[in-house]
């Protein structure tokens, strides 16, 4: 994960949630007054997003005392201790509600992602996700999902070139769309076609395409369809492919499954945070 990056969207959460002030903390507590606290699991699953914790605290800009007891990409249980915490208690209290929000949320999605590749069950094939991501949440999101035993499609528009229908349809056709990116770019950007017919297969083919997907079809049919496609390019599934079917895909043959719904549809994993105050913890 983009450590820069993170700190500059957790700042931006922070000024969102504090603006001028956590009226709540600074009208109880003196600014000197310490205190401790724990980050435990109320479910099981998969943590992500455990560096986010002390991550928050220096651009917070306030020293706290962070010990671990998960690592990213752990399995843990209901009641499993995940970080222990000791510093101001108007800083644990002003940074608790992002911490969680985002450990909650990243915590979800590895766990989707890892329920995902163990219902598929075939190390031959990926599982990816998709741009279906939450607006500037991205970059958090992406890393859970390879916290969770997935892999990343393109991060954005940016860094790859997918045709979709309806780029095919203003072009003229696959054939045409292709043929513009090729010459407007240079070798080190892919190309990926989305096809849903035979003949958009055969044309992304001819076409020279990097990678071919087959969007919204049955696995008998990819299994079909892969073989009309030399094995230097690239295949992928995607579209109507969820925890109720991904089983189905198993020996498919294509290399990559995209699912949006490891981001889209994720559940965030229940996790509190307690004061230590009191509790036997």
């Amino acid at each position: 994960m983009n450590v820069l990056k993170a700190k500059e969207l957790i700042k931006s959460f922070l000024i969102e949630d504090i603006n001028t002030g956590d009226l709540s903390s600074e009208l109880v507590f003196d600014e000197e007054q310490r205190g401790s606290g724990v980050f435990l699991a109320k479910d099981d699953g998969i943590i992500c997003g455990t560096d986010i914790i002390s991550l928050t605290y220096e651009v917070f800009g306030d020293n706290v005392f962070v010990e671990l007891f998960k690592k990213d990409g752990e399995e843990i249980k209901k009641g499993d201790k995940i970080a222990k915490v000791d510093g101001k208690v108007r800083t644990l209290l002003s940074c608790e509600r992002i911490i969680l929000n985002l450990l909650q949320r990243m915590s979800g999605i590895a766990t989707c992602t890892n329920k995902a590749v163990k219902l598929l069950d075939d190390d031959s094939i990926r599982i990816c996700d998709t741009r279906k991501t939450l607006p500037g949440l991205r970059l958090f999101e992406k890393y859970s999902v390879l916290c969770g035993g997935g892999f990343n499609h393109r991060i954005g528009l940016y860094d790859g070139v997918m045709l979709k229908d309806n780029h095919i349809a203003f072009a003229g056709g696959i054939k045409q769309a292709v043929e513009l990116v090729r010459s407007k770019t240079g070798h080190m950007v892919k190309i990926e076609v989305e096809t849903e017919s035979e003949k958009q297969i055969l044309d992304a083919v001819e076409a020279g395409a990097d990678i071919i997907m087959f969007d919204n079809r049955t696995p008998e049919e990819i299994k079909k369809f892969v073989k009309l496609i030399p094995k230097h390019i690239v295949t992928e599934a995607s579209g109507g492919i969820g925890f109720h079917n991904i089983a189905d895909f198993k020996g498919c043959g294509v290399n990559y499954i995209s699912m949006g719904s490891l981001t889209h549809s994720a559940v965030p994993l229940d996790i509190s945070f307690n004061s230590m105050e009191g509790n036997k913890l």
